[in-house]
């Protein structure tokens, strides 16, 4: 007998040897469709929700703070308040809902015994990692596009004036925030933990972050306190795209949620690959 297969039949690897031995895009379009998929049968919850939630802060915080005609000094320009916090509110939303989305999925699926779904399939661990974060990032990106017309239609100036820092500190922020979500979803074992990281973690960060106020204004002490704040260098970075000027220098911020990003990645690849807390 030969090992050759006949002339016609198909050649069949032997066994443990990658049928797919670069990436799976189909299988990596497939999860990320899948992710996407969920959070928009329920998009009144996960996208509309916290449109309004934000654009209620806005028309509290101007109401109350911004009235008068007040304006908010950044780096020695005069910025009027609801400019001021308007781009803050918009990525402060979609870091929160890109954190929401991505610390959901694996926690889910260890709750329900349905994580073997995403185990089972012919995946990598960097497409399974880059699926459930793009679907994060995508809905960080609808609710920031969502609170961005809302805020627009209200008649506040949502102008960008450098394109590229909206992108940069918009995307860089909301993946830097699925890859936490993500390593929530990780160590989690039941949906109190996620919602303790939550509400003791993101919230805290993200508001005392610069969103409402400028830094400038703070103590020496507590300046230093909010420069190693990664969320400040997100939302600062985001508003210098908007309004021009910023509290933080823009190129350190840029390569601090950069350096973020790619530790914080390969954090979570390492944890995958072991299966810490998955595929016990």
């Amino acid at each position: 007998m030969t090992s050759q297969p006949e002339i016609g039949e198909p050649s069949i690897p032997p066994f443990g040897v990658p049928v797919i031995r670069n990436v799976n895009w189909g299988g990596l379009r497939t999860l990320y469709i899948k992710e996407v998929r969920r959070f928009f049968k329920v998009q009144l919850q996960t996208v509309w929700a916290p449109a309004v939630t934000t654009l209620l802060f806005l028309v509290i915080f101007t109401v109350a703070l911004g009235g008068g005609g007040r304006t908010v000094s950044v780096q020695g320009h005069e910025v009027h308040f609801a400019n001021f916090i308007a781009p803050g509110l918009i990525v402060m939303g979609m870091l929160q809902n890109a954190f929401a989305n991505a610390s959901f999925s694996l926690l889910v699926g260890k709750i329900q015994g349905t994580i073997v779904d995403y185990l089972m399939p012919p995946l990598s661990i960097g497409e399974l990692l880059a699926a459930l974060a793009g679907g994060s990032v995508t809905r960080a990106v609808c609710v920031g596009g969502t609170v961005w017309l809302a805020m627009a239609l209200w008649g506040v100036d949502v102008t960008p004036r450098h394109l590229w820092a909206v992108a940069w500190f918009g995307l860089l922020g909301s993946l830097f925030l699925a890859l936490m979500g993500v390593l929530t979803s990780i160590w989690a074992e039941k949906f109190d933990h996620a919602a303790a990281v939550t509400n003791f973690v993101v919230a805290p960060l993200a508001l005392l972050s610069g969103t409402f106020y400028s830094v400038e204004r703070l103590a020496p002490a507590f300046q230093t306190i909010s420069h190693l704040n990664p969320f400040f260098y997100i939302i600062s970075g985001f508003r210098y795209g908007f309004l021009g000027v910023a509290d933080s220098p823009i190129l350190l911020g840029s390569l601090v949620i950069l350096g973020l990003d790619i530790a914080l990645g390969l954090f979570c690849y390492w944890l995958l690959r072991r299966g810490w807390k998955i595929k016990s």
